[in-house]
């Protein structure tokens, strides 16, 4: 049983994932080593999805504040011989273009990722409401981890997507 304030992934602790919509990491060192999540150094890390069950209330302590979102998907990234995950990757969805344009703003004040790269981008994408885009904007690291937004967007779509890519600074 997990008595601590972080979560676990092993499968008691993705059970508790999915039950409680709940996921606390500990990346203050500026990784998350296997062994602190119940899992052998030769494990992939899990996908826990959530979309029947609701959004993941996500919270990464980093080394310099926190990281935080509400995903239906959370993903581990790593090889079967490194002790950590290289990275944790999320999904923030927006039901609207001012929505999804201030999940943007958010990134750009809480992680450090460039505003003027961002703020480029919104205009486009105001400018043009059908417009499609696959735009990575320029990480953030003001936490002391590399915080990238990975921009999903069509303007002719009801959700659009900012796919989280959470790494070690290297």
């Amino acid at each position: 049983m997990n008595t601590s304030d972080f979560s676990t992934l092993d499968p008691a602790g993705v059970d508790r994932i999915r039950t409680e919509l709940r996921a606390r990491l500990d990346l203050s060192s500026g990784k998350l080593l296997k062994s602190a999540v119940g899992v052998s150094d030769t494990s992939y890390g899990p996908e826990i999805n959530t979309q029947d069950e609701g959004k993941i209330k996500l919270t990464i302590v980093a080394p310099a504040g926190e990281i935080s979102g509400e995903t239906d998907r959370l993903r581990f990234n790593t090889t079967n011989i490194q002790p950590d995950f290289s990275e944790i990757t999320y999904f923030l969805t927006a039901d609207s273009p001012e929505e999804f344009f201030a999940l943007i703003r958010d990134g750009v004040e809480k992680y450090g990722i460039d505003g003027d790269s961002a703020e480029g981008w919104i205009s486009s994408a105001s400018a043009d409401p059908q417009m499609k885009s696959d735009f990575s904007i320029t990480s953030g690291t003001s936490t002391g981890l590399d915080v990238n937004y990975d921009l999903r967007y069509d303007g002719s779509k009801d959700v659009q997507v900012v796919i989280v890519h959470v790494r070690p600074v290297e």
